[in-house]
C-alpha cells in the first residue's frame, strides 16, 4: 500500500520550477554606480548563458515526468466506416471500439526507466549549476578587469600631466641657460610617449568596458559605471589545508556530481537494455460496437509477450549500453582528476596572489617616494631629467603593478570558490 500511494502521488504533474530565471522585462535597471553584486543580479537575469541551462534542465525534468507515464494505462479509441461490395450489391457497415491496455509486470524496466531519466534530470540541474558558476566567475572577471582598465588609466593621465609639467620645466630652465638642448629633447619625447600610453589605455579600457556590456547582454556602447571593491582578503584564516579543499570538492563540485548522476543513468540505461529480452505482462480490455447492428462485443483478458528475435536489435543494443557504462566512469574518473589540478591550481595561484599584493604595496610605496625626491631635485638642479623621467617610469610600472595585484586577487579567490564548487552568486561582496 505505502509503495502504490508512493507511486500515486509521483505521478502527479509537477508544473512549479524552483529557481527559475526571471524574465528579461523583469530585469533590474542598471544605475548610476552598479557594484558587483548588482552587476552579477542583472547579468543572471539577462544572459542566454545560464537561461539555456535552465531551458535544458526543465528538459529533463519533463522527461523524468514522462516516464511515470509507462505506470497508467494505455486506452485507445477507434471508429470505422466502410462499405464492401457483392454482385453489384454495396453493403455500409459502421461502428466504434474502445480498448486499454495496462502494463502488469516487465521485470523492472518501467523503473529502470524511471530512475534513468531522473539521474539525468539530476544531472542536468548539476550542469546548471556548473554553468551559474562559470558565469558568475566570468563576470567577476570582466567587472575587476574594468577596474583594471580604470586603474591603469587613471595612472597613465596622472604620467601625462608630470610630463608635460617635467616639459614647462625643462623649456624654462633651457631659457635661462640651467640645462642643455638634450634635456628639452628627452622631455618631447617622454611627453609623446606618454600620450601613446594613455591613447592606448583608453582603447584597452573601451575593450574592457565592451566585454563587461556583452557579459551582461547590454548592448554595445551604453554607458555602464562600476563601483571600486574595498573589500581586502587573503587573510592566514582563508588559507585551509589544500586536501580538505579537495574533499569539499569532491562533495560540491557540480561537474563532479554531474559526472556521478551519468554514471547511474547509464547504469539503469544499461539494465534496461538486458530487461528487453525479458517477457513482460498486460491485462487488455476491448469494448467493440457495430452500430448497423446494434451489437455490442466486451472483450476482456491477459496478455503475454516475449522477444525470441529482433534482428540482433536487443544483441548490439546490451553491448552499446554496457559501453556507455563504462565510458561514463572513465568519465566520472577523468573528471575527478582534472577537479583535483584545478583545486590544487587556484590554490596556490590564490597563495601566491596573496604575497604579490604584498610585495607591489611596497613596490608602489618605494616608488612614489623615489619619484617624490628625484622630482624634487631636478626642480633645484641636482638630478637630471633622464633620472626624473625614469622615477617616473618606476612609478606607474608600480601603480599598474599594484592595481593589477590588487583586483587579481579579487579573481583568483573567485577561481578558488568555483575550484571547490561553493562560488554562489549572494556571497559576492
Amino acid at each position: 500500500m505505502k509503495k502504490f500511494l508512493i507511486i500515486f502521488f509521483a505521478l502527479l504533474p509537477i508544473l512549479a520550477a524552483n529557481g527559475s530565471p526571471k524574465d528579461v522585462s523583469e530585469c533590474p535597471a542598471l544605475k548610476d554606480i552598479n557594484t558587483l553584486p548588482e552587476i552579477i543580479e542583472i547579468g543572471l537575469c539577462k544572459n542566454p548563458i545560464t537561461r539555456i541551462g535552465y531551458l535544458s534542465m526543465e528538459a529533463a525534468r519533463l522527461g523524468k515526468n514522462q516516464a511515470y507515464a509507462a505506470y497508467l494505462p494505455r486506452v485507445n479509441g477507434n471508429m470505422s466506416m466502410g462499405a464492401s461490395s457483392f454482385d453489384n450489391f454495396d453493403m455500409w457497415s459502421s461502428g466504434a471500439s474502445v480498448s486499454a491496455t495496462y502494463l502488469i509486470f516487465d521485470f523492472g524496466r518501467r523503473f529502470s526507466e524511471l530512475s534513468r531519466m531522473a539521474a539525468i534530470w539530476k544531472a542536468t540541474g548539476f550542469d546548471y549549476e556548473d554553468t551559474v558558476q562559470t558565469y558568475i566567475y566570468g563576470l567577476i572577471a570582466a567587472y575587476y578587469g574594468l577596474l583594471i582598465a580604470d586603474a591603469e588609466l587613471k595612472a597613465d593621465h596622472k604620467l601625462l600631466a608630470a610630463a608635460k609639467e617635467a616639459k614647462d620645466m625643462a623649456d624654462r630652465k633651457f631659457s635661462a641657460g640651467t640645462i642643455a638642448r638634450v634635456e628639452v629633447l628627452r622631455a618631447d619625447t617622454t611627453l609623446a610617449m606618454r600620450q601613446t600610453d594613455l591613447e592606448r589605455s583608453i582603447g584597452n579600457r573601451e575593450v574592457a568596458h565592451a566585454r563587461l556590456l556583452a557579459q551582461i547582454s547590454m548592448p554595445q556602447g551604453l554607458d555602464i559605471k562600476i563601483a571600486d571593491m574595498p573589500s581586502t582578503f587573503g587573510d592566514a584564516s582563508e588559507i585551509e589545508n589544500v586536501h580538505g579543499l579537495i574533499q569539499t570538492a569532491n562533495k560540491k563540485r557540480p561537474d563532479l556530481l554531474s559526472a556521478t548522476a551519468q554514471v547511474n543513468a547509464n547504469w539503469h540505461a544499461r539494465n534496461i537494455a538486458f530487461q528487453r529480452f525479458l517477457p513482460t505482462i498486460s491485462a487488455t480490455g476491448s469494448i467493440n460496437y457495430n452500430i448497423d447492428n446494434n451489437i455490442r462485443e466486451d472483450r476482456i483478458g491477459i496478455s503475454a509477450s516475449m522477444p525470441l528475435f529482433m534482428g540482433f536489435e536487443n544483441i548490439y543494443g546490451a553491448r552499446m549500453a554496457m559501453m556507455n557504462y563504462e565510458r561514463a566512469e572513465q568519465a566520472e574518473r577523468r573528471a575527478a582528476d582534472l577537479a583535483h589540478l584545478d583545486v590544487w591550481t587556484a590554490f596556490n595561484n590564490y597563495k601566491v596572489a596573496i604575497e604579490v599584493l604584498k610585495a607591489t604595496n611596497a613596490l608602489l610605496a618605494s616608488a612614489a617616494e623615489t619619484e617624490r625626491v628625484v622630482s624634487g631635485m631636478f626642480r633645484v638642479g641636482r638630478s637630471t631629467m633622464l633620472d626624473w623621467q625614469m622615477a617616473q617610469a618606476d612609478w606607474a610600472s608600480a601603480e599598474r603593478q599594484n592595481a593589477a595585484a590588487r583586483y587579481d586577487l579579487f579573481i583568483k579567490r573567485a577561481a578558488l570558490a568555483m575550484s571547490i564548487g561553493v562560488l554562489k552568486a549572494e556571497d559576492v561582496k
